[in-house]
């Protein structure tokens, strides 16, 4: 197993080293001082799980999961000396942090969960769960939202401005994700988890393809076991997965 530490400060990543190589299966630990470099790394050479401190000079934490994409991060292990918002988020969402400071037995729990996971889960849900948590802590007091910020798109050679709360629906296409807003569509070179950050938390994620603004959705039909047709404001209808029941929750008043 090769780990990152990611962690500006040098006596925590000591700490985290000497944990880490205390566990079986540890083979390569690579440490990074900021940001920017873990991002680089990451997207050069992913390691197999991430010690990815929160607070970090010029990019933080979550800066680095938004610049090297949630479908393409490895398993994380998020770690925070005070951050009450987020630990609320990762409790929510089922993610694996470090209180700073924590013993060793914090420490082994924390790296078992996140090894059972690596076998257990990958791709979709690892990266759904890091979607909704950037969207959940774009609603923070101490990071600025993306989803407050107009979307630009290129239209007839000029440049226009998309309101978040004017789309409906978002779909993947290929490298593109195509905007539904009323009568007009839009096409932008992002991935849809991207895409689903800047949208913000308003945005479900009701199959693997599809983001669905759940204040334009105006009713819900059965559809098979577990899915749903939803009757959008525009006119569309979308066909939710079964598999991404869960995230419906909040369209429907329940908690996630």
């Amino acid at each position: 197993m090769k780990v990152l530490i990611a962690d500006d400060e040098p006596l925590a990543r000591l700490q985290l080293r000497r944990q880490l190589e205390a566990q079986p299966g540890v083979d390569l630990i690579v440490e990074c001082a900021n940001g920017l470099a873990a991002a680089a790394l990451i997207a050069k050479d992913p390691p197999d799980l991430v010690f990815l401190d929160i607070r970090m000079p010029g990019l933080d934490g979550f800066g680095v999961i938004e610049r090297v994409g949630a479908a393409r991060m490895p398993p994380v292990v998020f770690v925070t000396a005070h951050d009450d918002h987020a630990i609320d988020a990762f409790e929510v969402g089922a993610l694996d942090y470090l209180l700073k400071p924590f013993d060793a037995d914090r420490f082994h729990d924390a790296f078992s969960r996140a090894a059972r996971r690596m076998a257990l889960e990958r791709g979709p849900a690892i990266s759904d769960r890091l979607v909704s948590l950037l969207a959940t802590l774009g609603q923070s007091e101490t990071r600025s939202s993306p989803a407050a910020e107009r979307i630009p798109v290129n239209e007839g050679g000029r440049v226009c401005f998309v309101e978040p709360a004017a789309v409906e629906w978002a779909e993947a296409a290929g490298n593109y994700v195509r905007l539904h807003a009323g009568p007009r569509n839009h096409l932008l070179r992002h991935t849809l988890e991207a895409m689903h950050v800047r949208l913000g938390p308003r945005f479900l994620r009701v199959r693997r393809t599809a983001l669905v603004n759940r204040d334009a959705v105006e009713s819900a039909e059965p559809y098979g076991k577990g899915s749903w047709v939803l009757a959008l404001r525009g006119g569309g209808r979308i066909v939710t997965s079964r598999h991404y029941r869960p995230h419906l929750a909040p369209l429907f008043g329940e908690p996630r």
